[in-house]
């Protein structure tokens, strides 16, 4: 309201009339482009937020940590490894905060023994599910799921593993896409399509049989659209997709250069 009737004041003046004159189009454009500001409660705080915004968004803007494995400034959001979940107040379940847009008064809490005790489950379910064998991996050390589970203090899993019998995919010239090692955040998939634009890379079947596929199942190295350009590679957080040519532990990924690049071409922010 105070930069609406500065803006009107503005107008007014330079034309030289009085205090009926309404305001420029110039101004009023301006006005219609300011972002709504709302008020939300993140951890008992009051943060301003931007109305459109989502939770994680917002909590980020104003330096407040909540945990992700599948978000990725830039790309889409999902909402598929669910580490991002948050309590929201009257709401009787849990929310994913990289999909859910803040409301006016909204009471969030990122942080409580319940939410971390679901975040490590979750952590667990994804080592459990796949092979996971960090010793002998390319990524070791610089793995976000590592990393991940170091944070949430998971130093064991719960749950029977799978040990499911997934192929390595080596025919591409240049890269490597290992099925043991992926979490299925379509981190790569994403990253294809809305950055590169060549959609090679997809999820085929359902459930736990879920994988990611080439140019409708087809070999890596037989893939028509791929353009080799690797971002695909430097996005995934895991050791499913790596160059070749790496021993263990040598394999690091450059996430914020495909960050900034997607935000210049118009990803969210």
């Amino acid at each position: 309201m105070a930069a609406a009737a500065f803006l009107g004041g503005q107008s007014r003046l330079k034309a030289g009339c009085g205090q009926n004159c309404p305001p420029s189009q110039a101004a009023r454009r301006i006005i219609s482009t300011m972002p709504d500001k709302i008020s939300v409660k993140i951890d008992g705080e009051y943060i301003e937020a931007t109305a459109g915004q989502t939770i994680l968004e917002a909590a980020r803007t104003n330096g407040k940590y909540i945990p992700t494995l599948c978000y990725l400034k830039g790309l889409s959001a999902v909402g598929a490894c669910r580490l991002c979940i948050v309590e929201v107040s009257g709401v009787g379940r849990l929310l994913p905060a990289c999909t859910t847009p803040v409301q006016d008064g909204m009471s969030v809490t990122t942080n409580s023994e319940k939410l971390t005790r679901y975040r490590r489950m979750a952590i667990e379910f994804l080592f459990s599910e796949r092979n996971h064998y960090c010793a002998v991996c390319v990524s070791s050390g610089h793995c976000e799921l590592q990393s991940m589970a170091q944070k949430l203090g998971v130093t064991s899993v719960g749950y029977p593993y799978s040990y499911p019998l997934l192929p390595v995919d080596m025919s591409h010239e240049r890269f490597v896409l290992d099925h043991n090692r992926c979490i299925l955040c379509t981190r790569c998939v994403r990253v294809c399509d809305e950055v590169e634009g060549a959609h090679v890379l997809d999820v085929a079947s359902r459930g736990i049989r879920s994988m990611i596929s080439c140019d409708l199942n087809r070999p890596w190295g037989q893939a028509r659209n791929c353009t080799n350009c690797g971002k695909c590679v430097q996005v995934c957080p895991t050791g499913a997709l790596a160059e070749k040519g790496w021993a263990v532990e040598e394999m690091t990924k450059r996430v914020d250069n495909i960050t900034w690049l997607a935000i210049r071409r118009g990803g969210n922010q």
